[in-house]
């Protein structure tokens, strides 16, 4: 048999992109946010308070999955590869202006340049971050009623109820991105991608470690031919 040409086997070659402890990290997390958000459904909206019934039980399971949020990411934190992936998602370069730039508009021409995330990645990982840390603290001070006076637990209350209200939409609008694009979501089951995609959506990432864009070198450097390893 004939042997594929190199565009080819290219197009069909998959690259390691996440690692065991990372695909480990986002599953634990999104389960954790999955049981929040459910039982936070079942303790605010009356037709399912009512089908659901158990509320003690139901305040118990929230705080308690609200609380342990945190744990896959510090446990996380023993893993080199996830080290490496936070110290990507907390620098912004000139490249992740671009990109933003271009989605905001919804440009569809100019090309959207990204290291191994991309720059709405970036916002929602840093955003995510904030608010579950602002969750968290309010949600302290509606359970352990003693801690501050009542203006201020109310006042945690308001917070409380309408970030979730704004983590909801903004999760769903995350669900349907990844429903979106099956090679994001395969890369998240497997730990790989298909080179093709990652040359495509992540044209600066440098397969396995960090490229220039993603040191936060200069914007020259972020131009190097997409796919070199």
């Amino acid at each position: 048999m004939p042997r594929p040409s190199e565009p080819a086997r290219r197009r069909t070659e998959r690259i390691h992109r996440f690692s065991g402890a990372e695909r480990w990290i986002h599953r634990s997390t999104a389960a954790l946010t999955g049981l929040c958000a459910g039982t936070a459904a079942c303790l605010y909206l009356p037709a399912l308070a009512e089908l659901v019934g158990r509320r003690h039980l139901l305040v118990t399971v929230h705080v308690w999955s609200g609380l342990l949020l945190v744990v896959p990411f510090l446990l996380g934190l023993a893993s080199s590869a996830f080290r490496a992936d936070l110290r990507r998602l907390g620098r912004f370069g000139p490249h992740d202006r671009v990109w933003l730039r271009a989605a905001l508009r919804r440009d569809r021409v100019t090309r959207r340049p990204a290291g191994k995330f991309n720059a709405g990645q970036k916002v929602y990982a840093g955003w995510l971050a904030g608010a579950v840390l602002v969750m968290a603290g309010t949600g302290m001070l509606m359970w352990w009623t003693g801690l501050v006076p009542l203006v201020r637990r109310t006042a945690a209350t308001f917070v409380h109820d309408w970030l979730a209200l704004t983590m909801g939409v903004v999760l769903a609008a995350h669900i349907g991105k990844a429903l979106a694009d099956p090679e994001a979501r395969r890369g998240l089951r497997t730990g790989s991608v298909d080179r093709g995609w990652a040359e495509r959506e992540h044209p600066l990432w440098r397969h396995g470690r960090p490229g220039p864009a993603e040191r936060g070198e200069p914007a020259d450097a972020d131009r190097a031919p997409a796919g070199s390893a």
